[in-house]
């Protein structure tokens, strides 16, 4: 039954999330290239208050990274895309983070001990533990799939939004645009 109430949580989140909050939609001021989204830094959308507890224990706040790029990604264990990217998103983790780049984990619709499981071995980088999606519409994104990753850059603000799987071949050039632009 609890299963059953997260994902009716999950549908309703999506659903209110599809819409835009009744709200502009960023998005279509960005230039929008099959499944990525780029924005322009004039149309970057600002990220507030994304806080969130984490799968192994502590707290994450975006605000924490300001002055890094963030990449993050919404994933799951029961997805069968989520698992073919990981190595991908860990080896672009491994190969920007020199570079001023952190990557956070979004994890929804899991129970904790599936989603622990799912990282060991996978990902070196922390996961928010989000069962019922609420810290991913904190981050405004305005098409829900899973997976799906953003770029923030170091004003956290959204630069890019990749909205299906990715691999390091499309990420990691991506990243290095973003963590190029500097600090200005």
């Amino acid at each position: 039954m609890r299963r059953l109430a997260g994902v009716l949580a999950v549908a309703a989140v999506a659903a209110v999330v599809l819409t835009g909050c009744g709200g502009e939609n960023w998005a279509k001021k960005c230039t929008t290239t099959g499944t990525v989204v780029e924005c322009a830094p004039d149309q970057r959308p600002q990220v507030k208050d994304v806080t969130g507890d984490l799968l192994d224990g502590g707290t994450y706040d975006v605000t924490q990274d300001r002055g890094k790029v963030v990449v993050v990604n919404f994933w799951g264990s029961w997805c069968a895309p989520c698992r073919a990217e990981a190595d991908d998103l860990e080896q672009t983790y491994q190969a920007t983070k020199a570079k001023g780049v952190t990557f956070i984990g979004v994890n929804s619709r899991d129970d904790k001990d599936s989603a622990k499981a799912f990282e060991r071995g996978r990902v070196t980088y922390p996961s928010i533990y989000d069962f019922d999606g609420k810290v991913a519409l904190k981050f405004d994104v305005t098409q829900t799939s899973t997976p799906a990753t953003l770029i923030l850059d170091r004003q956290g603000r959204i630069a890019v939004a990749l909205r299906a799987a990715t691999t390091h071949t499309q990420l990691q050039p991506l990243v290095e645009k973003i963590a190029a632009e500097g600090t200005g």
